[in-house]
């Protein structure tokens, strides 16, 4: 052991030896720092409208950073904050009240999406029925079809069968997207059809396998999809705008949040209280970063 650990420490000496000699790349350098160059701009740019609101939010109403030449406020304050949490903004919008109807609408879509979708997935990827191809076309070809091209005809049918001004409204109709259930189908096809198999000679139903063999192993995609389902629906504007008449400050945030910008003169207000908001999808994408990284590459190789 000792001579196996002694020819180690000569192998690893001759390589950083070698290192050291390495001569200098010009061109690599160069190379090297006009890359890290544009990557550092690249970050600052996407970080500094969220580092501006967190500075701003903390600064009096009266704040301008031209005036007091400096970037940070000298007094910060948490008041914003407070007011934002504890009292309606100008024109009665309840910030709270806002979103914890946006947490319900959004959580309530993803765990009812997940379902379906999975579901649909698993039959497309794992069973045989008539008009499958039929079926898994039509999934295919709604992923080409713009939302923006259907939403007219969309509001007429939830007004047709009486969804309109009512929270089913922004949970029913994004249940089943044809990207989720392209996404799941790809993963359970990479899935070794031995595990099924076993599964089947031990005689378990196809819906066991489904729920105690698929699901379990769909950890990384279910991740990815609910953040993305998620993140859609606690962002969502348009929909909302076009289907919600009445109580429109109580099911969307963003909404909310829009209307108290036109009518609110405390401008620290609503930043903080866009401050506020950001919060709940920074942090699911914090928890959740290792798995939607790996996800990436789960597409890529799909």
């Amino acid at each position: 052991m000792k001579k196996e650990n002694i020819e180690l420490t000569k192998e690893q000496a001759l390589l950083l030896k070698a290192r050291a000699k390495k001569p200098f790349n010009a061109k690599r350098f160069i190379i090297r720092a006009i890359e890290s160059f544009f990557v550092i701009l690249g970050v600052a740019i996407i970080l500094f409208p969220i580092f501006w609101i967190v500075v701003r939010s903390f600064a009096p109403n009266d704040y301008v950073p031209i005036q007091e030449w400096s970037f940070f406020p000298k007094n910060p304050t948490a008041e914003n904050f407070i007011a934002v949490l504890t009292k309606p903004l100008k024109g009665g919008y309840n910030l709270v009240n806002s979103l914890f109807w946006t947490l319900i609408v959004s959580v309530a879509s993803v765990v009812l999406g997940l379902i379906i979708m999975m579901t649909a997935a698993f039959a497309f990827a794992r069973l045989e029925f008539r008009g499958k191809g039929v079926l898994w076309w039509y999934t295919i070809i709604t992923m080409f079809v713009p939302g923006i091209a259907v939403n007219l005809t969309s509001v007429y049918l939830v007004d047709l069968i009486g969804l309109k001004d009512t929270v089913w409204v922004l949970i029913l109709p994004g249940l089943a997207g044809g990207y989720g259930i392209f996404f799941f189908r790809q993963f359970f096809l990479g899935l070794p059809n031995s595990l099924e198999e076993a599964a089947m000679i031990d005689g378990c139903p196809i819906f066991q396998i489904f729920l105690k063999i698929f699901v379990p192993m769909s950890i990384t995609p279910i991740v990815i999809i609910a953040t993305r389902m998620f993140n859609g629906h606690w962002n969502s504007y348009l929909w909302p705008a076009l289907t919600i008449r009445d109580n429109r400050e109580k099911y969307a945030q963003v909404m909310q949040l829009l209307a108290a910008i036109k009518e609110s003169e405390e401008t620290a207000y609503v930043i903080a209280a866009t401050m506020v908001s950001i919060i709940i999808p920074i942090l699911l994408f914090a928890l959740n970063q290792k798995r939607i990284v790996s996800g990436i590459a789960i597409s890529g190789m799909k």
